[in-house]
């Protein structure tokens, strides 16, 4: 009933909302522009954005800076299937650039929440990346998602990018990339990457474990279930389908750091009673993207839990797919790069360089680590840190590989 309720909420608070905003419009007629306008103003706004969203985002990506000049980028489908596109970023340059696929967490967030590492990554690739749908939108028809249908997803991809392609996978993925990864080694699959790039993964939990994963441990499968997992309203395309809702899991990220949060908003309310557009803009975009959610499915959710934060199963030895055990040591030519980030408190310090251990045949030359110091998990992938000091390190990586 819980997703009921949240619905309803929701519906209750749209006249609210669209109050809000008409009174925006109103008071942007007066000319008194005193202080009482500006904190009514301000007041009004706050209160227009009170609300989730449950549609991707705009990537907002329109041209990128290729060495001296600026071209355009236009958004291409190259395969289309009912839990996700592979979504290529397709732009018109000199030279041919090495194609890499980004592998988007599939964690309460649109794949849009990479942007800034899109941007980054195109000014010398040719990128693609995993565009996931929200669950609540895949029809009942279209069967079930677990994490073994996310490997086939992400062989399934490289396979569409051809020969001679890269992966980077960031946050949870980075198991089932490492999966398909050793998966493809074994079966000699001629789409084998040749650099695999896996940064704050949970390759292996058990190391310096945060309180994410004390989350995941302290509880049974069976409160997950009960306490979680919720039926989507008939309403929605996929009615009916139990999932994890997106607005849980954003609740659970901000209560993990909700001071910041409450700072950060009465910053924006400020920002916006002194007219200070340009910074308020900044925190709006910021929020335009992070309360926009994303619906996984019960099984993708359920077995995410079991699997990978309570069994650890890629690190022990024990993970499967489709009834075959997955060994790493398969991996022999696609070259290795983890990135961990010194603050990082949703995957702490070796639960991802712990891949090295388990690529035990890739040869010395063929493994990097990067430990980017004084950043959290966010500005592992995004901001001035990834772009001036981690992405240098993944370029020369792919380069090393050409």
């Amino acid at each position: 009933m819980l997703y009921q309720a949240y619905q309803f909420s929701d519906d209750m608070l749209a006249p609210l909302r669209l109050a809000a905003r008409w009174g925006q419009v109103w008071s942007g007629a007066w000319t008194r522009g005193d202080e009482v306008q500006k904190r009514l103003g301000a007041t009004l706004e706050m209160l227009s954005r009170f609300q989730l969203t449950h549609a991707r985002p705009e990537w907002g990506i329109s041209e990128v800076q290729v060495g001296n000049r600026v071209v355009p980028v236009t958004e291409e489908i190259t395969l289309a299937l009912p839990f996700g596109n592979l979504l290529r970023f397709a732009k018109d340059v000199d030279a041919p650039q090495p194609k890499v696929l980004i592998v988007a967490p599939l964690s309460g967030h649109f794949a849009t929440l990479l942007a800034g590492t899109v941007k980054t990554m195109l000014q010398d690739h040719d990128v693609y990346i995993t565009d996931w749908a929200n669950a609540r939108d895949v029809p009942m028809r279209e069967g079930k998602f677990g994490v073994e249908d996310y490997i086939d997803y992400l062989i399934r991809f490289l396979e569409e990018m051809g020969p001679g392609s890269h992966v980077l996978a960031v946050c949870q993925p980075c198991v089932q990339t490492l999966a398909a990864v050793a998966i493809m080694s074994e079966r000699r699959n001629n789409c084998t990457p040749r650099t695999m790039t896996l940064m704050a993964g949970p390759i292996d939990v058990r190391e310096s474990p945060t309180s994410v994963n004390d989350l995941a441990n302290e509880k049974t499968l069976s409160w997950f279930k009960e306490r979680m997992i919720q039926t989507v309203p008939w309403r929605h395309k996929g009615g009916g389908r139990r999932v994890y809702p997106g607005f849980v899991q954003l609740m659970s990220f901000m209560m993990m750091n909700m001071e910041r949060h409450k700072a950060t908003h009465q910053r924006l309310y400020d920002h916006l009673q002194a007219g200070e557009e340009a910074e308020a803009e900044k925190i709006k975009t910021f929020y335009d993207e992070y309360f926009a959610v994303l619906d996984l499915t019960e099984e993708f959710y359920i077995e995410t839990i079991d699997r990978i934060f309570q069994k650890a199963q890629l690190a022990t030895g024990e993970f499967t797919y489709r009834g075959k055990p997955v060994d790493p040591s398969k991996i022999t030519r696609t070259a290795l790069l983890t990135v961990e980030g010194g603050r990082d408190d949703i995957c702490a310090l070796g639960q991802t360089s712990a891949a090295h251990d388990l690529c035990s045949s890739l040869r010395p030359h063929l493994k990097r680590h990067h430990l980017q110091a004084n950043v959290g998990h966010y500005g592992v992938f995004n901001g001035k840190r990834w772009d001036n000091e981690i992405y240098p390190v993944v370029r020369n990586m792919i380069l090393a590989m050409e």
